[in-house]
């Protein structure tokens, strides 16, 4: 546990060098919360060079990605832009956060969420057995909007629930102090 989460997180821009150690991450992550989901032929055929070289085309774009480090080590990852869905309930979608599980707790995951969308309104879709993630982002202000759908991950079905986080009122914000908002640099 990330020897009890002492050691300082830093989150900051993803850049076009960080491909490799998202997709270790990527790979580690899915392997570690998705036991349960896909079967362990998917999971062990996911390759950190395939996601590298995929990642390392995504982060040549300029998306919006951002990564925790630990002792100079990638060990999270977000990433937020324009809803890929024709009809979102709001223009910003989370696509995609991940946090290696010797991190759970450290607070990655929450600095990861702050940073890549602020308080802005936003939806995501998450597993539908994946009661951690879905804890999380309730406590983030989402809510589920009754939509799903069922995607396809290596052959393999997986059941989505969309999640939705409505912007806060003017001068509020999430934790219900004003000007408490965080704004990464």
């Amino acid at each position: 546990m990330a020897d009890e989460h002492t050691t300082p997180l830093r989150i900051r821009r993803a850049t076009p060098a960080d491909a490799r150690g998202i997709a270790r991450v990527h790979v580690r992550a899915w392997r570690e919360a998705y036991a349960n989901v896909f079967s362990s032929y998917l999971l062990e055929s996911l390759s950190v060079s395939g996601r590298a070289d995929r990642w390392a085309r995504i982060l040549a774009t300029g998306v919006d990605v951002w990564v925790a480090e630990a002792d100079g080590r990638i060990v999270g990852w977000a990433s937020a832009g324009p809803s890929r869905d024709q009809d979102p309930p709001a223009p910003l979608e989370l696509q995609g956060i991940y946090v290696l599980r010797d991190y759970y707790g450290s607070g990655a995951g929450q600095r990861l969420l702050d940073a890549a969308l602020g308080d802005s309104a936003a939806f995501l879709w998450v597993l539908g057995d994946n009661p951690r993630a879905q804890a999380f982002y309730r406590r983030n202000g989402f809510t589920t909007d009754g939509t799903s759908k069922v995607d396809s991950f290596g052959g393999e079905p997986a059941h989505e629930v969309r999640m939705v986080r409505r912007a806060p009122a003017a001068g509020a914000s999430r934790d219900g102090e004003a000007g408490s908002t965080v704004h990464p640099s």
